[in-house]
Formats: structure tokens, sequence, C-alpha cells
């Protein structure tokens, strides 16, 4: 029999989730192997060094590049502040002599007598990686940083801004279908993740960030309203770096489209619980959605294992979502996989299957225009 396969998206109220904290360079890892971490814990830090900056000194002290080391009163390796003197002129009989200045803070890493060039070099970048969740180090990387691993409930979205943010759980809307507003943010819910149901509203959002609330995530909202969010468009394929001083997370798209009942309910059971979440987002190869992950005790709800993975693999009884019109965000079961293509309404024909949807009926939708929800 043939199989067919989709890529997919996560929604499970209990899983094994891994996280691998890694430096961009060479550092020190501050954690050893079944240590128990929380969120805020260091894993592992180094310092980048810091910034160059160059200053023709020899061309400001107008003199030849070999005459600028016995110019210089600082020598190589020390440390000067801006504005600080560093190299001065003999002068004519003494008098006028000029003076160069520091053109910034840091050490003087090179005076060269070919160029008549000073390099400064600023102060080095302190870099930590902090787990992000709590949990327990299942593996060390030396000289990098770590994994960990804890039991949680994870919800996977469509699109996210912003960075990692770590926050209580706190309900905006009582329903997956009503809009996020501004009269629902509360200035109690500074310092949480806060979950919306459908649209998120501009005013919202900008309440929200004046708050300090640290995430927000509800099923969707205008791209005009992210574009002024942000303050320009968007227009690479990878997110999460952005410094707008809120975590926006969407968990179904673009437009007024409401939270899938299932992922609202899953959230919602989990109010005022620690969540971690990251607006990282990336469509290309690689494929990174962004998260929502609230770490669980033993006593917490859920499966006491996460399903296996099967490879995205399409099966009656998976649990589909349909991306496309006319039934867009409809969440459901698969019923049928019919093994003949079938006539669509544009006259062309596609292999289909049958989704028997949440809400209730059955719909015959091409097998593109799926992604699996993995539980």
């Amino acid at each position: 029999m043939a199989k067919a396969y989709t890529p997919g998206l996560r929604v499970s109220s209990r899983s094994v989730y891994r996280t691998r904290r890694a430096l961009p360079t060479a550092g020190k890892v501050q954690v050893a192997m079944g240590d128990r971490v929380q969120g805020s814990t260091v894993v592992a830090y180094t310092q980048l060094e810091g910034d160059v900056t160059p200053m023709k000194v020899a061309s400001l002290l107008a003199c030849p590049p070999k005459d600028l080391p016995g110019l210089m009163l600082k020598k190589v390796g020390d440390s000067v502040k801006q504005d600080e003197p560093i190299a001065r002129s003999k002068g004519v009989f003494g008098m006028m002599k000029t003076e160069v200045k520091a053109a910034a803070t840091g050490t003087i890493e090179s005076v060269s007598d070919s160029s008549g060039m000073v390099l400064l070099r600023g102060a080095p970048l302190p870099i930590q990686i902090m787990a992000h969740v709590p949990g327990r180090v299942v593996e060390v990387m030396a000289n990098e940083g770590a994994v960990i691993e804890t039991d949680a409930a994870l919800v996977q979205g469509i699109f996210g801004v912003g960075g990692e943010a770590r926050g209580p759980i706190m309900l905006a809307c009582k329903a997956a279908e009503e809009e996020l507003h501004e009269d629902l943010i509360r200035p109690e819910m500074k310092g949480c993740v806060v979950i919306g149901g459908a649209r998120m509203t501009a005013a919202s959002i900008a309440k929200a960030k004046s708050i300090g609330v640290a995430a927000i995530v509800s099923g969707g909202m205008d791209d005009a309203d992210l574009r002024d969010f942000l303050g320009y468009d968007l227009g690479v394929a990878i997110t999460g770096s952005e410094k707008c001083g809120l975590t926006l997370i969407l968990t179904e798209g673009f437009g007024e489209i409401a939270m899938a009942r299932r992922t609202f309910d899953l959230l919602a059971s989990h109010k005022g619980r620690e969540a971690s979440v990251n607006g990282a987002t990336q469509i290309r190869a690689g494929v990174m959605r962004p998260e929502i992950v609230i770490p669980l005790d033993a006593a917490a709800p859920g499966a006491a294992e996460s399903a296996p993975d099967t490879g995205g693999e399409l099966a009656p009884g998976v649990w589909v979502r349909i991306i496309r019109d006319p039934h867009f965000g409809l969440l459901g079961t698969v019923s049928a996989l019919p093994s003949k293509p079938a006539m669509l309404d544009s006259g062309g024909k596609a292999r289909v299957l049958e989704v028997a949807l949440e809400r209730g009926g059955t719909v015959t939708v091409p097998r593109a225009n799926v992604e699996r929800i993995e539980t």
C-alpha cells in the first residue's frame, strides 16, 4: 500500500523535550552531566573580542609613519580611555605640539611604522548561554555548551518574532475565537506569557509592550500590524533576533484567524505554570518553528510518553490542519486516503484525503493542503 507524508507541527500535552545550548565560539561550560538546571542557569560563557577602531595617527600628527612609534605616549598593550592623549608631536622648538586623543576606550593593539595606523581594541563582550528551560543536563559539549532535557507540554506555532522569553502563563481571552483587544491586557500581566485567542490587535501589542509583558501567543495578526510593530518589513526567512521588547507567536497564521481549540485548551490547562517561549522561525531549509515549552512535573497531566515519531506519515486517525482555502485553519483527523487521484473543482486531478473535522463533518482536500499535527 502506498504511503503519504507531509510536514507537520507539534501540539503535545507531554513529550520529552531536548534543547541544545551552545556558544558561538569556544568558552567555558559551567554544568556537568546529570545536573538539574533552571531556565536562568548559565550553562556556558565566553568573551568575544571587542571591536577594532583604526586611527590614522601619523596623518593627524603630520609626521612620517616611521616616526610614529617614537611619538606615542602609550605602548602596545596599554589601556586607554576615550579622549585620553595617546600620541604627541615634537612641535616647533618644543612649542605648537599636536596631540592625538583616543577615539574609543580600549587597548592599544598595534602601532604601525609603515602605515602610520594605530589600532584600538574595544573591551571584550561577555556572552552567556542560559538553559532556557528547567531540566536535566543529558550531554555536555566540551568548550561549547550542553543539551538540556525535560518533560514538557509543547506547542509549535506558525510564525514568531522576538527571541527567547520566560514567564508564567496568563490567559487574556476566554475562548479561542475571541480577539485579543487592548482592554484585555492588564498591568498584572507584566513578565507573563499572555495567551490570546484569535487575532491580536496592534493596540493590544503596544499596550503589552508598555506594561512589560514577556510574550503574546495568539491565533493570528495582520501583517501590516507586524510591520508597524517592528518598524520595517521582514525581508529574510529567519526571525528571532529582533530587538522589539516583546516576543510574538502566531499559532495559526496571518489574518483574522482563531487559535485552534485544541491548542487553546492545552495552553489554558497550564495557566499559572512557567513557560519558556522562543519566536525564532525559519521558513526554508532546516525549518524551525516558534515554540511554547511548558516544563512538567510528574503530577502534571498528559500522556506518560511522547508519541513515536512516524516521520510525517499520513494515516487514518492522524491529526492534521488544513492550510489552504476554503477550509484554511480547520483541524481534524484523516478518515480515508483514497488510492486514486480525484477530480478537483479546478478541473485538475490530485491525490486527496478525507478529513473528519473537529467541528463535525467531513471534507475532501488535496494531500498537499494539509500539515500533520504531531501529538
